[in-house]
């Protein structure tokens, strides 16, 4: 098996309505998550996370940035198009503008 990353991405605009919506609508989004979580629950290594704000690092110093990266996931699928197959009816992609990016997670080389 190979491993993913999976990167919940949408416009920051989208990001901002989501957190504007009333409790009752965010919570049956949450709801569709979970469930959507537990019928792929043997394909993730780790469910992820939310993530907040985002402090960039640079040699010239440090600020703070705006990204479309709205959480992350690990998963393990056969193929990249395996891991494609997972995220195909991710509630996620309900979110206007919203798409997942996946990245294979390889191997550090050996020193």
């Amino acid at each position: 098996m190979k491993t993913f990353l999976a990167l919940y991405m949408a416009p920051v605009e989208s990001f901002a309505e989501w957190m504007k919506m009333p409790p009752e609508q965010q919570k049956s989004g949450m709801e569709a998550w979970t469930t959507w979580m537990q019928e792929h629950e043997r394909s993730f290594v780790e469910e992820g996370a939310q993530l907040g704000t985002t402090t960039r690092v640079t040699a010239e110093g440090v600020s703070d940035v705006k990204n479309e990266i709205g959480g992350y996931s690990i998963v393990q699928a056969a193929s990249a198009k395996d891991a494609v197959k997972i995220f195909d009816d991710s509630p996620h992609l309900q979110m206007s503008g919203a798409w997942v990016e996946l990245m294979e997670c390889l191997p550090m080389p050996s020193p």
